[in-house]
């Protein structure tokens, strides 16, 4: 584990390429004179700064060779694999149907599923959300489970009678992170309000448990969504038929080698969790969702031949009571064991910073950002 507490460079991703195309420069484009301050943004913003062979936000030049293969890619596996995808999503979402006929709370955002119910909705989840990482080329997916605990890792308090964790705390790389956590363990999520509207995966969504929040409207501050948050959790710990919550606490996503502070909602219910890694190798396009727009990011995931993804189950982390008394310790505790066990770099940086970057690479001043920001 590295602490980054000043501006670092990051190191190479693991699997990533060895030619020297997957290094470029920040904004590779911009004039000489500018290179500077681009050196300077590539370190200060080393979490988000993007080093595969598609270059910054995957508009970098390509080889012939490589645009050949993009093309072809484009032509033959892209259109398959949407064609999949979505007949999954319509295949889950028929289950669900079939599911909440005649089931109270459906309006009310979350369908009390019993029964024969709940155990297909949860089994198809899985098994679909597999199919889905399949599709989009992540045909393997090695995983190591350190999930049992030693008894000597336990605090004495606590060995009597273990807690069921209320939550899965895991770095937050891509939105893939969502589909591999389906398939491992079906959990309800975090979501905006708007996403229970929406076709097909707002019904899927509810099936879920997921937890609606109004982010954009002032009414629902963050007290508001860590209070929903708290509630769930400990209701999970205490009820073995809720599905665990799964909280990204970063609260945005990396290049998978950084893992930046995090917020104490998922530590604030007091209750154990389930901390996992996730690590994404790649040798030309890295899955990691940084800095790219979505539908730029879709069309190079799926137009790669095979995507590959690296799991780790660390061992339920039980706090103590001086953790419990204190979420931000309890949150910096389990961070400092992600780093270790992942080999994360630790950033001071958050999601203020990444719009800043965000901006700079489209042509706004990041200085004027700053001072914006501030």
């Amino acid at each position: 584990m590295a602490v980054d507490t000043t501006p670092a460079a990051p190191s190479h991703p693991e699997g990533g390429d060895s030619g020297g195309e997957a290094v470029r420069p920040l904004l590779s484009g911009a004039p000489a004179e500018e290179e500077g301050e681009e050196e300077e943004l590539d370190v200060r913003y080393a979490p988000y700064a993007r080093r595969d062979a598609y270059g910054v936000m995957g508009r970098g030049p390509l080889s012939p060779a490589q645009v050949a293969r993009l093309v072809l890619a484009a032509a033959f596996l892209l259109p398959l694999r949407l064609v999949a995808g979505v007949f999954l999503v319509v295949a889950y979402y028929l289950v669900c149907r079939i599911c909440t006929l005649f089931v109270d709370g459906l309006e009310e955002g979350r369908p009390r599923l019993q029964g024969w119910r709940r155990e297909a909705v949860l089994r198809a989840g899985r098994g679909l959300s597999r199919a889905m990482l399949f599709v989009f080329g992540f045909y393997w997916i090695p995983m190591s489970d350190r999930s049992v605990p030693n008894a000597e890792d336990v605090h004495q308090d606590q060995s009597a009678e273990l807690e069921r964790p209320g939550a899965i705390v895991s770095n937050h790389v891509s939105y893939v992170d969502v589909l591999y956590h389906m398939s491992a363990s079906s959990p309800s999520f975090v979501a905006k309000n708007s996403v229970s509207k929406l076709p097909l995966i707002g019904l899927i969504s509810k099936c879920l448990g997921c937890i609606f929040v109004q982010r954009e409207s002032k009414g629902s501050d963050s007290k508001g969504v860590s209070g929903a948050v708290t509630e769930r959790v400990q209701e999970v710990s205490q009820d073995n038929n809720s599905p665990m919550v799964l909280l990204f606490p970063e609260g945005t996503t990396t290049n998978g080698d950084y893992l930046l502070p995090f917020k104490t909602g998922a530590f604030l219910a007091r209750a154990p969790v389930q901390p996992v890694i996730l690590r994404y190798p790649y040798k030309r396009f890295s899955p990691a969702w940084d800095s790219m727009d979505g539908a730029r990011h879709v069309f190079l995931l799926l137009c790669q031949v095979a995507n590959y993804i690296e799991v780790v189950h660390l061992p339920i982390y039980y706090p103590s009571e001086q953790e419990k008394d204190d979420p931000r310790l309890y949150a910096n505790n389990v961070r400092k064991l992600l780093a270790i066990e992942g080999n994360l770099t630790l950033s001071n940086l958050g999601l203020a910073e990444k719009r800043v970057y965000h901006a700079a690479l489209n042509g706004n001043s990041p200085r004027a950002l700053h001072q914006k920001d501030d």
